[in-house]
């Protein structure tokens, strides 16, 4: 199943300070719930784990990282991934992140990504695993402001560690939710038009 997810959000600090911290895989894993470190091969090459739970399934990928193409000028980098599950499921994913500033001195980043996955999360299906990712991003957009706005003196890692869980029973309304509102505002900009 190939899952797209696009998304934008804005953080209030210079550009400069998001560039370095997006090229930094130490700090970008405290980030990423249910994400650990466990190897830097190289400058681009990063190998880790990333644990997501979605109600009675639990599912762990191990895997590899790597920055394919990082474009000092544009402030755009393109990260391929590929984990492979403990119960022999896969996840493949390309990543990319693109920075701009804003006229008021903040950062927008623009990400990308496409991704595809085999084994026991398909279970849940395409709508669930949206749910799920943008939640998983909402959690990463609020960790990173925290990283990065946050003076000097206050770590993330010195914050108390969040449950890594989805909540499920959120997902599943916005799951259902979505489409519903949509159609209702679909109807009511064709009545008012």
């Amino acid at each position: 199943m190939s899952i797209q997810i696009e998304e934008t959000f804005q953080v209030a600090v210079p550009i400069e300070a998001v560039w370095q911290f997006l090229l930094d895989p130490h700090r970008v894993v405290t980030c990423m719930p249910g994400a650990v470190l466990e190897e830097v091969v190289d400058a681009r090459t990063f190998n880790g784990a990333v644990k997501i739970k979605l109600g009675a399934i639990t599912t762990r990928y191990r895997g590899r990282v790597h920055l394919r193409d990082v474009d000092e000028q544009a402030r755009r980098v393109c990260m391929v991934a590929e984990g492979r599950e403990t119960g022999g499921g896969t996840a493949k994913g390309t990543v990319t992140a693109e920075l701009r500033t804003l006229p008021d001195g903040q950062t927008e980043v623009v990400t990308s990504a496409e991704v595809d996955l085999t084994g026991r999360v398909m279970q849940v299906g395409r709508g669930m695993i949206q749910g799920v990712s943008s939640q998983l991003f909402g959690q990463f957009v609020t960790r990173t402001r925290q990283a990065l706005e946050a003076p000097a003196s206050d770590t993330l890692s010195e914050a108390p560690v969040a449950d890594e869980s989805v909540p499920l029973l959120r997902v599943i309304l916005g799951v259902i939710w979505a489409p519903v509102a949509a159609f209702f505002h679909r109807l009511f900009a064709r009545q008012t038009g």
